[in-house]
């Protein structure tokens, strides 16, 4: 009797714990997919649109702001490393300089074709000085009437390599080189009147009359050519040209500039490189990209204190939306949703507001780079790091914001969220 009345009691005991256990799992709350996290964390976002687009703005003007310095910092960089590679970073020129005695030095006959043998020279060219060849619009003018123009005779690639171009005309090349045609850089053309090249424009060099077969632009990185009448090496031979170069102008590999300074004085003129004059390559592309680092860091300082504004404004406009929202995480609370699913509601919402905020700064600050290179006629260069970086920075700003918020509405009980009126 007392056995049945046990295991009686026993299998009750086990039938309600097994009930409870039924019920325990029947109450567990369900998890949310990703697809339902995003939907719940864009309620608060579709209910107050102007104070979501007043926070996102707040991000997006912070994230504008480091995207267009950095789109227009490196835009410009584009810009000038184009132009200086063009008029020459790695233009190296080399001259006589001066005998221990004070004289005139001179390079050999055999300089140029010396330092086309140097490995890393990509091009070279030069120009020599015709003694003696005063130039003249007509023979009416007195002997002592210069102009300051020097005749000077010219290689064929001498264009090519300085990165100098054509006004009017044409080059010299290797037919017109033998016959008495002059190219006139800009400033030489201006003093003698001329404006056009033609067959019909003729300039006295010596006791020659040469045809203007062309008209310089300003030649930035050779100013001796603005104010040069320029020939054949052929041509110039017939005015008692004696040959030697006075200039060489050679193109090398950028990062070998510094090992082709060093040697060409000795390559040019191995008997006396001490006579030699060598150019200093240009220092402008180094100090200016380093001028324009430290202010694209100034500039992005900034961006980046306006990206924090913005991320404090997400945070205080969280911290309001749990506040005002008490009721509704009450109800929501009551309706079995756990803590961690309210944690996850309001980060969410965080988050979307500042991936809104991200991307919106993101396509603000492309357009203002793409605004500002056209109108200076720049490349558009915007570098994906930036992009990429500026809405991760959001991310984790957006995240860091809605953290605290996120936990505090998740620490409130159904009843006193409820009894908030």
């Amino acid at each position: 009797m007392s056995g049945d009345f046990v295991h009686r009691v026993r299998t009750t005991s086990d039938e309600k714990h097994g009930r409870r256990a039924q019920s325990a799992r029947e109450l567990k709350p369900a998890a949310l997919g990703v697809r339902d996290v995003v939907r719940v964390g864009a309620v608060g976002l579709r209910t107050r649109p102007l104070r979501a687009f007043l926070s996102a703005l707040g991000i997006a003007i912070g994230i504008a702001a480091m995207v267009a310095v950095v789109g227009i910092s490196s835009s410009s960089r584009a810009e000038l490393d184009g132009q200086l590679d063009a008029l020459g970073t790695n233009l190296l020129t080399v001259t006589p300089g001066t005998r221990l005695t004070g004289e005139q030095a001179q390079l050999p006959l055999a300089a140029e074709s010396m330092v086309r043998r140097i490995p890393p020279v990509r091009a070279e060219s030069a120009i020599g000085k015709v003694d003696d060849a005063s130039v003249y619009r007509t023979n009416k003018i007195p002997d002592v009437q210069t102009n300051g123009i020097i005749a000077y005779a010219a290689r064929t690639n001498l264009l090519d390599t300085i990165g100098a171009t054509i006004r009017s005309g044409k080059w010299i090349d290797a037919a017109t080189g033998s016959y008495p045609a002059t190219v006139l850089g800009s400033a030489a053309a201006e003093r003698l009147g001329i404006t056009n090249a033609g067959p019909d424009t003729q300039v006295l060099i010596g006791n020659t009359w040469f045809t203007v077969l062309g008209i310089l632009e300003p030649a930035a990185l050779a100013p001796e050519l603005d104010s040069a009448a320029l020939m054949g090496w052929p041509a110039a031979s017939d005015l008692a040209f004696d040959g030697h170069p006075t200039t060489i102008y050679t193109r090398s590999d950028d990062t070998q500039v510094p090992a082709v300074r060093s040697v060409l004085g000795a390559t040019a003129n191995p008997e006396a490189p001490n006579e030699v004059e060598v150019s200093r390559p240009s220092d402008a592309l180094a100090a200016k990209q380093a001028a324009g680092q430290a202010f694209t860091g100034l500039l992005l300082g900034l961006g980046a204190v306006a990206l924090l504004v913005g991320g404090v404004g997400v945070a205080n406009i969280m911290v309001i939306s749990v506040l005002e929202r008490r009721a509704e995480i009450g109800l929501r609370r009551s309706l079995g949703a756990t803590r961690g699913q309210i944690r996850t509601q309001f980060l969410t919402e965080s988050l979307l507001l500042s991936a809104l905020g991200g991307v919106g700064g993101a396509v603000l600050g492309s357009a203002v780079t793409a605004a500002y290179a056209s109108y200076q006629n720049w490349l558009t260069v915007i570098p994906v790091w930036a992009l990429a970086g500026g809405v991760a920075a959001t991310l984790v700003i957006g995240g860091l914001a809605g953290l605290y918020p996120a936990v505090r509405a998740s620490r409130l009980s159904p009843t006193e969220a409820l009894a908030t009126p």
